[in-house]
């Protein structure tokens, strides 16, 4: 799963009676790491991190359904290898993004975007370059063509197989963009952990084009972090709220990483006293090494706080369930709960997992509700505009 990009500008901030700036997108938190673990046992094909991180002497709060923004590090060894590459004097000051200046190395690390490739870029690019292979194909003006080039490609490819001439530093960073921050949905209750926040990251690696690559925040966390108190801000998510009403059902569906905000929910619930009941569906590929917050999960069985829980461990046998299949299976009691005023919530990839849950739902409704397929389009429509059907998918 990639990381998540967070693109548009907070509200401008304004500066307090003594000229304190508050903490917020255009100001980062440098916040310390607490800590972080893998939550995949011995044998897993999957990296999934949760991290703490602290928020002490910030003022920066959160409501759980919200994210936490995080302004990471590009790879010091890449941003080497680049200025290794570079055909002018590397050993320069150059403008930073957001104003300011700093070494062309600080910025390329911290400043700039060396991980992303786009047709726009590459007609920047190829401009100053001079591979024919290259020009042929801007000039073709085939987005397919582009898009399918720059997969699996970043900054150093070109830097290295199609160089280009650049007068200076500043000329060089003139062409890249800016290095965006990227959002994780906030896996605890501020309430639960006063001046802390969680995440739960699946560290992103693959292999491309002959080299090893990773979701530049995924892997800044994993592998680059130490010592470094990366810059975050709280992106406040007013389309995904825990429900106010403390008797209110609320069924949560979250394979993967989309289990973070339910774990949130669930502290949340439980420090409320909340009476109603909570359903959480979640899904990975094995029990034995998948199984995410297992320990935590079982106490809130026990105690009464997570009264249902169904799990999709795709491929512990020989068809692979998944978490839509879970929800068919029970769609009668997910139809009297939702009958019961309960709160439908979903969280994870959007491509497939999203649209696989969504037409379950309405699957659901049509069958277990007794309407046609236009009634039941309608019927789940209305639980968007009443805030009881909410996702957080990407």
């Amino acid at each position: 799963m990639p990381d998540r990009i967070h693109v548009p500008d907070d509200a401008p901030l304004e500066s307090t009676e003594k000229g304190v700036v508050p903490y917020g997108k255009k100001n980062p938190f440098p916040s310390p790491i607490l800590r972080g673990y893998n939550l995949n046992g011995p044998g897993s094909e999957k990296e999934t991190y949760h991290f703490e991180l602290s928020l002490e002497g910030s003022g920066l709060d959160y409501v759980v359904g919200d994210a936490l923004g995080v302004f990471p590090h590009n790879p010091e060894e890449q941003v080497d290898e680049i200025l290794d590459s570079l055909p002018f004097n590397v050993n320069v000051e150059v403008p930073l993004p957001n104003g300011g200046e700093a070494s062309l190395r600080e910025a390329l690390i911290t400043g700039y975007d060396i991980r992303s490739l786009t047709p726009k870029f590459l007609k920047s690019w190829q401009a100053r370059s001079e591979s024919s292979g290259l020009r042929s194909m801007v000039e073709s003006e085939d987005r397919k063509v582009m898009n399918d080039f720059c997969w699996g490609r970043e900054v150093i490819d070109l830097v290295t197989d199609y160089p280009a001439s650049f007068t200076d530093g500043e000329d060089f960073v003139s062409v890249l963009k800016k290095l965006q921050p990227r959002l994780y949905s906030i896996s605890s209750s501020l309430n639960a952990h006063p001046g802390e926040v969680h995440l739960t990251i699946a560290i992103v690696r693959y292999h491309s084009h002959g080299r090893q690559r990773g979701g530049v925040c995924s892997t800044f966390f994993s592998d680059r972090a130490d010592g470094i108190q990366p810059g975050v801000f709280v992106h406040h998510n007013k389309a995904f709220q825990l429900v106010e009403d403390n008797d209110a059902p609320i069924i949560m569906v979250g394979p993967g990483t989309g289990i973070a905000p339910f774990r949130a929910f669930l502290e949340e619930r439980k420090l409320r006293g909340a009476k109603g009941n909570n359903w959480l569906i979640f899904g990975n590929p094995h029990r034995k090494t998948d199984f995410l917050y297992e320990e935590q999960f079982d106490s809130l069985q026990k105690e009464g706080i997570l009264n249902r829980f169904d799990l999709a461990f795709s491929r512990d046998q020989a068809e692979k369930i998944y978490v839509q299949h879970r929800m068919e299976e029970n769609g009668q009691d997910i139809w009297s709960w939702l009958e019961d005023g309960a709160t439908f919530y979903v969280c994870g990839d959007a491509t497939h997992m999203g649209k696989d849950v969504d037409a379950a739902l309405h699957r659901i409704v049509e069958r277990h509700g007794g309407k046609s397929e236009d009634e039941a389009r309608d019927l789940v429509k209305s639980l968007k505009k009443e805030k009881r059907y909410q996702r957080d998918v990407y």
